[in-house]
């Protein structure tokens, strides 16, 4: 029995081909087969409708003319049924009349005959990829309380978020050095206190080493001793005393110098250490957690990163993925923190319209979790219904956003260096998608023509023309084209 999205509960993709010519039926069977999914195939519209009535499908792949009950009638009537089912309709007979017409009656695209292999692949792998959204998004909405959060909020269920999640619930339990790497705003002292969290030790200290210079660097972790330099009034201890039999996460640990690594790298050693002006070593029992943006190997081989300081904080790396790269998780994310200040803020906003999860889960996310938490806090304050559109995310949408980047001043070199990545993304985005509106408008909206005169296969062309959402149905407002600024 299929559940109440018309998925079949085994969770395999259900695909019915369509069409009047047994041949064009097998043969399009065949090329999906290697999608790990289960397909068939219906002789005409009636039959198809029977099918479906039975076992809904996930795509149904239709000729546009049969000689009983055409794809258009069929479309009609399936997207009145069955509204998650996506329609790709393939005929013989295109025209830019019928492909405008198909799309605005809901098909999710239109392919004309004859068509390689990889161009249907490509157009069933979109549909199911929209189609898992959708899917993913509707439970989201409807789950009830919290988003289940796995070890200390850490939220997901892609393979890369499995395995931090395993390698935390290994280590977690020893006194071993752990090293973390990951972009800026991947989440590394969440990570840094599920590892405490799930460690027997007792207070935890996190220190940004990028804020602080070395002399107050090493007074905050060492501590020092009255009049052991102009200010110290009065004896203090440092992290390292008040963090015994605890968990200290040294942030950004590339920002720190050769002299302030050689004293750590003796602290590791020994778990020992000389407080400010002090004449005699103080012992604890600390464990320490580093984490980085930057690659230190070569900043080793740059000679800016102590050789044997490297080694000795390298015993347990974990890779934090950028949020780009588990794109599964995302609407999870969003979706917690939907909650938590859809709460702090007394509104009732339920969840994401499926264009708003969309654009959510094809974003870049250049500012990992930590944007997507600071454009969903803003979304909440800026929506007024139930569910947040694509207006309230006001995430840009590959069209324009350069000139906001140019104003933005940037604080340290690696916000710099993305910033400069976004503008130079943005650039390119916006020469691609003018590249594919001026190919079309010049053939008359004829995806063929125009792939064909740019020199693109028509697959890569319409792949583009889904990366920017430009559809047929476009030509009717003359398509916009965009500036840089």
């Amino acid at each position: 029995m299929p559940d109440d999205c018309g998925n079949p509960k085994s969770g395999i993709p259900r695909i019915l081909v369509v069409d009047d010519e047994p041949n064009i039926c097998r043969t399009c069977i065949k090329i999906v087969s290697g999608l790990k999914c289960e397909a068939e195939y219906a002789l005409n519209g009636y039959d198809a409708l029977k099918m479906m009535a039975e076992n809904p499908f996930d795509i149904v792949i239709t000729d546009l003319k049969m000689s009983s009950l055409g794809g258009m009638e069929l479309l009609r009537r399936v997207k009145d049924a069955y509204p998650d089912t996506k329609v790709i309709v393939i005929t013989g007979y295109a025209t830019v009349s019928s492909s405008v017409e198909v799309m605005k009656m809901g098909a999710a695209d239109y392919l004309p005959k004859p068509f390689t292999p990889d161009e249907l692949r490509a157009v069933v792998r979109q549909s199911l990829a929209e189609n898992e959204m959708q899917v993913q998004n509707r439970e989201l909405m409807q789950r009830k309380g919290d988003i289940a959060a796995v070890s200390h909020q850490l939220i997901g269920n892609s393979p890369k978020i499995r395995k931090v999640i395993t390698m935390v619930q290994k280590v977690a339990p020893t006194d071993s050095t752990v090293l973390l790497y990951g972009e800026s705003g991947t989440g590394k002292e969440l990570i840094a206190r599920a590892i405490h969290a799930n460690s027997p030790r007792k207070v935890f200290f996190a220190v940004d080493c990028g804020t602080l210079s070395d002399n107050l660097l090493e007074s905050e972790l060492f501590g020092h001793t009255k009049g052991s330099f102009t200010g110290a009034h009065k004896d203090k201890d440092g992290i390292f005393a008040l963090a015994d039999h605890g968990t200290v996460f040294l942030d950004e640990i590339s920002n720190i110098s050769i002299e302030v690594q050689g004293k750590l790298l003796r602290f590791l050693e020994t778990r020992e250490f000389l407080p400010l002006g002090a004449t005699s070593h103080r012992k604890v029992d600390v464990r320490l957690i580093f984490a980085t943006n930057r690659h230190l190997n070569e900043m080793v081989a740059e000679g800016s990163f102590r050789e044997d300081f490297y080694y000795r904080i390298y015993v347990y790396p974990v890779n934090l993925p950028a949020l780009r790269e588990r794109k599964t998780d995302i609407l999870p994310i969003a979706y917690h923190f939907l909650k938590q200040f859809s709460r702090k803020m007394d509104r009732n906003i339920s969840g994401f319209d499926d264009k708003a999860a969309n654009r959510l889960t094809d974003y870049g996310w250049p500012g990992n979790v930590r944007q997507l938490r600071n454009i969903i806090e803003r979304a909440v304050i800026l929506c007024e219904k139930e569910q947040i559109t694509l207006k309230e995310l006001a995430l840009p949408d590959g069209c324009g956003g350069i000139g906001q980047l140019l104003e933005y001043v940037p604080s340290t070199n690696e916000e710099l260096k993305e910033i400069k990545k976004e503008i130079r993304e943005k650039a390119v985005m916006t020469v691609e998608k003018n590249f594919i509106l001026n190919a079309l408008v010049r053939n008359d909206w004829n995806v063929t023509l125009a792939a064909k005169q740019t020199g693109l296969q028509r697959t890569n062309f319409q792949k583009l023309m889904k990366k920017y959402g430009i559809s047929p149905s476009a030509k009717n407002t003359g398509g916009n084209l965009c500036s840089t600024i």
